[in-house]
């Protein structure tokens, strides 16, 4: 009976083995986070691994467009998804919006940026860290909320341009720019901004920054590619998702 009983459990490991896969995300720099909390949750309960690789969206274009191995996008915005579709490089019905961010401008000093970012009229300060806007949507979005203030030709002198919005946030953590908009989920915690001062820009001020996933050609036939996507969509994600400062 033990002989069988063991046998029983050795063919139990193996044929979970076997329905265990790995997935291959590319995942938008601001979301690193949360992702990173996510995927510790999904691995547990499903069994599947998450490879996951954070920066830049117009970068992970480039990239899957030249062939990398990336199974599922989950983008800083919702055009790019779009263009992979119409390219014919994801899988069209697959693209939802998982999260939709919040710009916020940031500084590690506390009392240094006001609640209303006056800050930024006053032009106190030497540098301003943004994402590049070209390859990065909180950078877009940053320099629209500029330009819609009147403020952009005063302080695009003083820009000091991450390569991401994840380099951006270490300009400003480190002290190498005073301030920077950077996303609200790499300040917040527990509900709250962590440390130093911080205005979170109105929405209005700026096109909404929906952030969409979707499945890349090279994930169509992977189980833990649909597992994962469907897990984005529940209350344990969502819920992780919002208490980092995202709206859906």
């Amino acid at each position: 009976m033990q002989l069988r009983l063991s046998f029983a459990a050795f063919v139990l490991v193996l044929s979970g083995g076997a329905l265990a896969d790995e997935v291959q995300v590319a995942v938008a720099a601001n979301f690193t986070a949360p992702m990173k909390v996510i995927t510790a949750a999904f691995e547990q309960e499903t069994g599947h691994k998450v490879s996951a690789a954070y920066g830049s969206t117009g970068k992970f274009y480039a990239q899957i467009t030249n062939g990398a191995p990336f199974e599922v996008l989950l983008s800083g915005d919702d055009t790019t998804p779009t263009k992979l579709v119409k390219e014919g490089a994801a899988v069209a019905g697959t693209q939802f919006t998982y999260a939709i961010g919040t710009l916020v401008l940031w500084s590690a000093k506390p009392g240094f940026v006001d609640d209303q970012g006056q800050v930024l009229a006053t032009g106190n300060f030497k540098k301003l860290a943004i994402a590049n806007p070209k390859v990065a949507p909180y950078g877009a979005a940053a320099r629209e909320v500029l330009t819609g203030l009147g403020l952009l030709a005063k302080v695009e002198p003083k820009f000091v341009t991450g390569e991401n919005i994840a380099q951006t946030f270490q300009f400003v953590s480190t002290g190498n720019a005073e301030l920077g908009f950077v996303a609200l989920s790499q300040v917040m915690k527990d509900g709250k901004i962590a440390h130093g001062s911080a205005w979170v820009v109105p929405g209005k001020l700026h096109q909404p920054i929906r952030q969409d996933a979707v499945i890349l050609n090279k994930g169509k036939c992977n189980p833990g590619v649909i597992a994962l996507m469907e897990y984005l969509k529940g209350d344990m994600a969502r819920a992780v998702i919002k208490s980092f400062g995202y709206g859906f």
